[in-house]
């Protein structure tokens, strides 16, 4: 499959990495979501993704992408299925209204990974 590179004018999202799928939309409402492909290479620097495109629009890509085009990705999720990882966590809860108020429920997801 072909691979081609996409510059943009801004920094890239934080959390896009190699194994992504990356996907385009011409449509205003974000509606018609195309696959690019799957991200095979990341330059922040440059703001510069690298994509190796689907086979079903090695024709017609250099025409379907334009500068107004919206570019978006997903994780896989093969790789991406746990919950956050870290060894510490705080939370605090405040109210300071005089009115009456009861929280519902927190919940969280802890396991230990190792000691």
């Amino acid at each position: 499959m072909p691979i081609i590179t996409l510059q943009f004018p801004f920094p890239l999202n934080d959390s896009v990495q190699v194994g992504d799928t990356a996907y385009y939309t011409n449509d205003p409402n974000g509606t018609n979501l195309i696959i690019l492909g799957t991200i095979e290479g990341i330059l922040r620097s440059l703001n510069k993704i690298t994509v190796d495109v689907q086979p079903t629009l090695v024709g017609t890509i250099s025409t379907a992408l334009t500068t107004s085009s919206f570019i978006l990705f997903s994780k896989t999720a093969l790789v991406n299925t746990s919950g956050l990882k870290g060894y510490y966590a705080e939370a605090q809860f405040r109210n300071d209204s005089t009115d009456y108020a009861e929280l519902f429920l927190v919940g969280s997801e802890i396991f230990e990974s190792s000691k």
